[in-house]
């Protein structure tokens, strides 16, 4: 249902009419709609932080490990787009606050690794050493976010990978490339 463009609120009766079970059926696993959230922002965050803890082992520092990382999230809203409506906040609009908050720390966590690739890189002298690596990270944090929103306000059209190896030349500093 998180991947509807349509974007009809997702209540748990429309749920269990799409999964064609019983409301109760749901409630034997979670007590209420936010557990149900919270289960996939969970999931995310897993996922996630999985494949960047991969990254970051393979690539030892690497400058290109920054661009991989910013690939990684762009990919991950490309193949995952309901998933996509929970990293934006959108399907959460009418939630608990919680849930919201869950993902406010997920987008600083998210910008706290790549703050820290670029530290790495600078202590590695693979980068200008006057770049800001706080505000180079925000600044890549609100590309992904955007791409993100552009991405569920286009009801999935807009690939948030297109013309990314234009953007890049763009985004990311000379000394990455």
């Amino acid at each position: 249902m998180l991947e509807y463009p349509q974007r009809k609120r997702i209540t748990t009766a429309a749920l269990a009419a799409q999964l064609e079970i019983s409301e109760s059926s749901l409630y034997r696993c979670f007590s209420n709609k936010s557990q149900m959230f919270e289960a996939l922002i969970e999931f995310i965050e897993r996922t996630l932080f999985l494949l960047i803890n991969k990254i970051q082992q393979d690539d030892n520092c690497d400058t290109k490990q920054i661009e991989k990382l910013l690939l990684l999230l762009l990919g991950f809203s490309q193949k995952n787009p309901g998933m996509t409506r929970i990293l934006i906040g959108d399907v959460l609009v009418n939630e608990n606050e919680h849930l919201q908050l869950r993902i406010n720390q997920l987008h600083d966590r998210l910008e706290a690794t790549l703050k820290q690739a670029l530290r790495f890189a600078v202590s590695e002298h693979k980068i200008t050493t006057n770049l800001d690596v706080a505000a180079q990270a925000n600044l890549f944090m609100c590309f992904i976010v955007g791409r993100w929103y552009q991405f569920v306000k286009s009801e999935f059209e807009r690939d948030p990978l297109a013309k990314w190896e234009v953007q890049r030349l763009s985004l990311l500093p000379a000394e990455i490339l």
